[in-house]
């Protein structure tokens, strides 16, 4: 019985780097590490990106031009009737609301925009806004916020208001504001 024994042995001892072999690789194909979150430059990159390339185009609602300043959170876009200064740390991300909007008026028909208002926190302002001599403009109230695309454009691209409410949500939050709640 000995050798029967020792048989089995070296048999075993044989077979079992093959099986560690085969089970090996099993172990590398674990769940991936999950991806890191945007940093604040990318987020503003992603949404300065979309305002720009998706920009209404009719001569009013254009935006020219998407700043950022990270030390105090100020969004800043250009438009050829002047600059609008958003503070994103003031804004209530959970109070974003997608529309479509015709900027068409008695004089001229405008192609319709799709427009994101979003509205500040409780005694807060959330932009500033001046005409083109740089003087603070007291028509336009300070307690919302409303970001302008080309409606055709974006419907072109699937998916675009979850990713840029995703990404403008994100991009708050960061900046100090309000972040998303599910308050249902």
């Amino acid at each position: 019985m000995m050798p029967l024994g020792r048989l089995c042995a070296v048999a075993f001892l044989l077979a079992l780097p093959v099986c560690c072999a085969q089970t090996a690789p099993a172990s590398h194909h674990a769940r991936k590490p999950p991806k890191p979150e945007p940093t604040q430059q990318e987020l503003f990159d992603y949404v300065r990106g979309q305002l720009l390339a998706l920009s209404p185009s009719d001569g009013t609602n254009d935006n020219r031009e998407v700043t950022y300043n990270m030390a105090t959170s100020v969004l800043s876009i250009t438009r050829p009737d002047g600059r609008c200064d958003i503070f994103l740390g003031e804004i209530d991300s959970n109070s974003t609301l997608w529309e479509v909007f015709d900027p068409s008026d008695s004089y001229r028909t405008r192609e319709q925009v799709l427009r994101l208002t979003l509205t500040s926190l409780n005694g807060k302002q959330a932009r500033t806004c001046y005409d083109t001599h740089n003087q603070v403009d007291t028509s336009i109230p300070g307690n919302r916020v409303r970001l302008l695309f080309s409606l055709a454009r974006t419907n072109a691209i699937s998916g675009f208001t979850d990713k840029m409410d995703t990404a403008i949500k994100k991009l708050i939050a960061l900046a100090g504001g309000m972040p998303e709640k599910d308050i249902f």
